[in-house]
């Protein structure tokens, strides 16, 4: 076990920036990460296993190592699954904006690759609007519920009138 930079322990809030992880090179362990996403080391290990994000190094003890710019990718992929956005739209969001903010890659892109994926950018910017707007409508469905609930309980507690 890698003792030289314990991971955080379940429940203890995230560690700032810059804090924590391999002082030497800035970065964190898998737990410091999950702390920081609030994603669990099993979903972060999953997202690693099917490609998503990929840790930036191991320790010396082989445990997994993640950059600023991996907690940010992290951060994409839990901002789209409760859009209901596949693993394979996940990896081809991060494929596309991986490419257009690489400015080596994004001078090399011909332009009508450029505007796929431009247009694919777009495609994945009205599909959350629209899923927004579907889960406003089911939180609004619940609210109600909700409260038709707790008029049901209190006329049953009121008693007869």
């Amino acid at each position: 076990m890698d003792r030289s930079a314990p991971s955080t322990p379940a429940g203890e809030a995230p560690a700032p920036a810059g804090s924590g992880g391999d002082h030497s090179t800035g970065h964190l362990h898998i737990g410091q990460v999950a702390a920081r996403t609030e994603l669990s080391l099993r979903t972060i290990r999953h997202y690693d296993e099917v490609g998503l994000v990929r840790p930036s190094a191991r320790s010396q003890g082989g445990f997994r190592l993640y950059t600023e710019a991996d907690v940010a990718r992290l951060m994409v992929i839990r901002r789209m699954k409760p859009l209901g956005f596949t693993l394979a739209e996940m990896g081809e969001l991060l494929a596309i904006t991986d490419r257009l903010d690489d400015p080596g890659a994004a001078a090399e892109l011909e332009t009508a690759e450029r505007e796929q994926f431009l247009a694919k950018l777009s495609w994945f910017e009205q599909a959350t609007r629209e899923r927004c707007e579907a889960l406003r409508t089911q939180l609004s469905r619940a609210e109600e519920f909700a409260t038709d609930l707790r008029r049901h309980a209190d006329r049953l507690t009121a008693g007869p009138t």
